[in-house]
């Protein structure tokens, strides 16, 4: 769906289900109470026995500490900051990370005519189609999206995966490193860390990408052995794609004094932001203690964090199965305390 579809949708759900939903109404407080929760608004004060935190995994971008580090005079954006290559300075962009954003911004920029330096950690990497189908049609038909999260040997691990470098276009075109590479933007390792006005780069990249692509023929042998169990798809044969071509010769380091870097944007990910939550449920990293969605707080929930309940938890069809399942404890409890 493009953004006018999303609206729709939801406005349409909104009409549907006549929620009794306040808008335009920030919370600014919860806080445990004798009853269950006392919720502050800007609208006023509520108060009740059950409260579902379902306010996002995304709410801050995340950069690194190094970035003090960098010389004055390089100007710095965020996923929150940037609109367009238009708000950016002339020159040349270092673009750090190289998830679903970060290839993305890499592609638009470049495009913009400015040169682009992309700085590439750990990434996972899907084709946008796979055997005439989008890849992410093969995410839910073979099941890969259902898998729940008591199932998942690294949870902690698999909740902190970034993003699969995906772009959704018309054209559903495949936008990954090589496609990126073929245009001219410049892929350099992980930013390891700013001295002395040098930006230096980890010398892992071939590691980096052979792992990325083993992850991703591993998917496409679980797409095909699922297929092999199906007689009615309508589908092509088997396909596998080039490996990531390691650079002939990447750059260790570069010196952001020079004047070749303008600016640099910082596509490192996001965290949620509970600076309003004031119940002790959050761990030494900031994070909701919970186990399935239901919070170390008896009444609290949470629903909509990546791999909440199964591994489609942070899209939008996946909070459904996920609704159903906590909001069937949350009546649970509710009743019990009403007994």
């Amino acid at each position: 769906m493009d953004v006018r579809e999303v609206i729709e949708f939801i406005s349409r759900f909104a009409r549907v289900s006549e929620a009794p939903v306040r808008t335009q109404t920030t919370v600014t407080s919860v806080r445990a109470g004798n009853s269950g929760y006392q919720v502050l608004t800007e609208q006023g004060e509520l108060q009740c026995r059950a409260v579902v935190v379902a306010s996002g995994g995304c709410n801050l971008p995340v950069t690194p500490a190094l970035r003090g580090a960098v010389p004055e005079g390089i100007a710095h954006f965020t996923t929150f900051d940037y609109r367009n290559a238009g708000n950016l300075p002339e020159g040349g962009v270092l673009v750090v990370g190289a998830s679903a954003t970060g290839v993305q911004l890499a592609e638009e920029i470049h495009r913009s005519g400015r040169p682009v330096t992309l700085s590439v950690g750990e990434h996972v990497r899907l084709p946008r189609m796979y055997r005439g189908r989008d890849v992410l049609w093969w995410m839910d038909a073979a099941g890969v999206w259902n898998q729940r999260y008591d199932e998942i040997d690294d949870l902690t691990r698999a909740r902190r995966l970034p993003s699969p470098q995906l772009v959704g276009t018309p054209a559903r075109t495949t936008l990954d490193l090589n496609a990126l590479a073929s245009i001219g933007v410049e892929i350099v390792g992980r930013l390891a860390t700013v001295r002395d006005g040098r930006a230096l780069f980890s010398g892992g990249l071939r590691n980096q990408f052979a792992l990325a692509d083993l992850k991703m023929n591993r998917l496409l042998d679980t797409f095909d052995e699922w297929a092999g169990t199906r007689s009615d798809l309508d589908i092509g044969p088997p396909e596998r794609f080039d490996e990531t071509q390691v650079p002939a010769s990447s750059r260790l380091w570069l010196d952001l004094r020079s004047g070749e870097i303008r600016s640099i944007v910082w596509a490192t990910g996001f965290r949620p932001d509970y600076s309003w939550l004031h119940v002790p449920v959050l761990d030494e990293k900031g994070y909701l203690r919970h186990d399935g969605g239901v919070v170390e707080s008896p009444g609290m929930y949470v629903l909509g964090l990546p791999v909440l309940r199964r591994r489609k938890s942070s899209f939008i069809y996946g909070a459904e199965d996920d609704a159903r399942d906590v909001i069937g404890h949350l009546s649970n409890f509710i009743a019990t305390r009403a007994r």
